[in-house]
């Protein structure tokens, strides 16, 4: 992985602390704690650099430090730490997770509130959950042609799609075929 600069003299500086003779197994710690206390995107580019250097101790140290920040956090804090996206959909927030005791009455209160939510959620209008109740009135013979046509309604389209494809397929050889 890259280092930056700033990330580099984090590791000198932690590697020059702890190679200097003479110091307490107190005064390690001490240095460690008050180390440690950075942004969370610096300590985990740290961890990365310290990964990536196979330096066992900071690793520890810097997993440790992460954990303290994940603790007793609910997803959304974090997300919000580490600036990460969130990538679910409401319907799939609202799904119990997999392995959960069925018999346990919280899980089942969950569930219920779940499929509550799940319902209301059907009543906005927009993207927020998709039901489509419409069918496809077309025959199969329709929808065969429509398929082969490209989805065009010029029927060389197909071929010319095919025409395309075997371009970029032979393309891709000769580039695939360059590589050492």
């Amino acid at each position: 992985p890259t280092v930056n600069e700033g990330v580099w003299q984090l590791v000198m500086s932690y590697i020059e602390f702890h190679a200097a003779p003479g110091r307490s197994d107190m005064e390690r710690r001490t240095h460690d704690d008050k180390f440690l206390r950075m942004a969370t995107d610096l300590l985990c580019q740290l961890a990365a650099a310290a990964d990536a250097l196979d330096m066992r101790g900071l690793v520890e140290q810097t997993s440790r430090a992460l954990a303290r920040i994940i603790s007793g956090k609910t997803s959304e804090e974090i997300r919000a730490a580490f600036n990460l996206p969130d990538d679910l959909t409401q319907e799939e927030k609202l799904t119990v997770m997999p392995g959960q005791d069925e018999s346990d009455p919280r899980t089942r209160l969950l569930s219920r509130l779940y499929a509550k939510k799940r319902q209301e959620l059907k009543l906005l209008p927009g993207p927020a959950y998709a039901t489509s109740d419409k069918t496809d009135s077309r025959s199969l013979d329709d929808l065969m042609s429509f398929i082969e046509a490209g989805g065009s309604k010029n029927k060389g389209g197909a071929a010319k799609a095919g025409k395309q494809a075997a371009k970029a397929g032979e393309q891709g050889a000769k580039l695939f075929a360059a590589v050492p």
